[in-house]
């Protein structure tokens, strides 16, 4: 992994543990290298933008994951192409369900709106997920929203 992409992970995860304790299940650098997980980085010439990963779940459910904007680049629309390149991903795989988990921290507010803004409602817990006050969940309907 790039130093660039580490130390924004290792923010992100510093950030995470911070306010959601043991209840911040982003994923590590092996994580995202796991079989199952695709991962991308957005780049304006040599400066990282953003990254964010797609989580197979099984052959019709997919799990955004990871999603992060650099400090700097919040702001810029680099969130939303990540989203939205994450979404048509999952369509292109087949996928007719994309889930997410995210925290209820007031840093959670500007990613809430953007998953929001592009569908995603929120849902019940998910996978291995279990309900707590640091959590929420949404899920997008990739079966009747084709475009």
């Amino acid at each position: 992994m790039a130093s660039h992409v580490a130390e924004l992970l290792t923010h992100h995860l510093s950030e995470l543990q911070a306010v959601m304790g043991g209840h911040a299940f982003a994923l590590d650098a092996s994580g995202l290298a796991a079989p199952g997980v695709t991962f991308w980085t957005a780049w304006q010439d040599s400066k990282l933008l953003g990254f964010g990963a797609l989580k197979e779940l099984d052959g019709a459910h997919g799990e955004v994951k990871s999603m992060r904007a650099a400090p700097a680049a919040r702001g810029t629309g680099v969130g939303r192409a990540l989203l939205d390149h994450i979404i048509a991903e999952a369509r292109t795989r087949g996928y007719a369900r994309l889930s997410l988990e995210t925290g209820t921290a007031a840093l959670h507010v500007p990613a809430v709106a953007l998953y929001r803004s592009a569908g995603f409602i929120q849902s019940e817990p998910f996978a291995d997920y279990r309900p707590s006050p640091h959590n929420q969940f949404f899920h997008l309907d990739l079966a009747g929203a084709r475009s």
